[in-house]
């Protein structure tokens, strides 16, 4: 076991690394200015030699594998420099912001999962019928909509025609109360829930679809026991391992939905501090934002691969021997094939 999560670590770091080498080469030889997030339009006014003094007082006019080496050590250190834009150390930036992105995010990621799983099984419930093409046609159209114009539309519609929403920030200035909050994050959430609800859903849907008609459902309903029993007891609790894995899967997903989400409600989160990072030259805000988005992506992929290596181990027997198992608990559990 040692052994087996020491090269999952290994991998992990490894990634990273690679990830950061990529970032920092990339942002530095893009086109910008570095200068203009820290000196702002003073950038314009400066003579060459001060221009020269300013790029060697942030370090930047040394050879790029140099300002890697003095960027990493730094960073193996926790030390991963200052914001040139707010003039302030990094993770104390981040810090401010993460928590917006963590309210925004991880209020999504619980609704679309707790409502993809709620609106699978009523699908199958409701198998063929007109709730279950209904769903499925409304679904499919939201999931083709892009979450940067359905947040537009959304604006549109309760920001500027009702006005009962605002269109932008966490908080309105000076107030920052509960409900005030509440109220922001009204649309962004709606917007990332929409924009991942079916997709979950349909995966809920696909997998009991596959259990109901598996060949165990038969013998439970020889045995008599009732449609609700087999789908919630049986059915849905051989699904709920694969869902797991699915959720690991699904954290950098809605992530990057709630990165898009944020830049186009303005909201305060690590979404809208990417974008200004990216689009100031902010090298050292850039790299650590990247690092932990990437961070997240590795970690949750590694996370499901063991998931899912772990459930291949404990199934090694077959189809077979899961569905004698599960038949041997439904006739403990039902009294022995007693009514429920």
């Amino acid at each position: 076991m040692i052994a087996y999560y020491g090269k999952k670590l290994l991998l992990l770091l490894g990634s990273l690394f690679l990830l950061s080498l990529l970032v920092f080469f990339i942002a530095r030889l893009a086109p910008g200015d570095p200068l203009v997030s820290y000196y702002g339009d003073r950038v314009e006014k400066m003579s060459t030699e001060e221009r020269w003094q300013a790029e060697e007082r942030l370090r930047l006019n040394d050879p790029l594998p140099v300002q890697y080496a003095r960027w990493l050590e730094g960073a193996l250190q926790g030390d991963f420099g200052i914001s040139y834009k707010y003039k302030t150390e990094v993770t104390e930036v981040i810090g401010s912001r993460a928590v917006n992105t963590l309210i925004l995010g991880g209020t999504a990621f619980v609704l679309v999962f707790a409502g993809a799983l709620a609106l699978g099984v009523f699908c199958v419930w409701h198998e063929g019928r007109l709730a279950d093409r209904l769903i499925c046609r409304i679904g499919t159209a939201l999931s083709c909509i892009p979450e940067f114009w359905l947040s537009l539309l959304l604006i549109l519609i309760f920001s500027v025609a009702l006005g009962w929403l605002p269109s932008s920030g966490a908080y309105t200035p000076g107030d920052g109360g509960l409900w005030d909050r509440l109220q922001h994050l009204v649309l962004p959430l709606l917007v990332v829930v929409l924009g991942h609800l079916w997709y979950y859903s349909y995966m809920v849907r696909n997998r009991l679809m596959e259990e109901v008609r598996a060949e165990y459902v038969l013998l439970q309903k020889s045995c008599g026991l009732s449609k609700s029993a087999i789908l919630l007891r049986h059915c849905l609790r051989n699904a709920l391992p694969s869902y797991l894995s699915i959720m690991a899967l699904a954290v950098p997903h809605i992530m990057g939905g709630t990165y898009v989400v944020e830049a186009v409600f303005s909201y305060p989160g690590l979404g809208t501090l990417s974008y200004e990072s990216a689009r100031y030259q902010d090298y050292n805000l850039l790299m650590l934002l990247c690092l932990i988005s990437g961070a997240v992506v590795i970690f949750c992929s590694l996370l499901a691969q063991t998931v899912g290596e772990r459930l291949d181990r404990r199934l090694k027997h077959g189809a077979e021997a899961a569905a004698v198992a599960t038949v041997a608990a439904a006739a403990a559990e039902e009294g022995a094939c007693a009514h429920d």
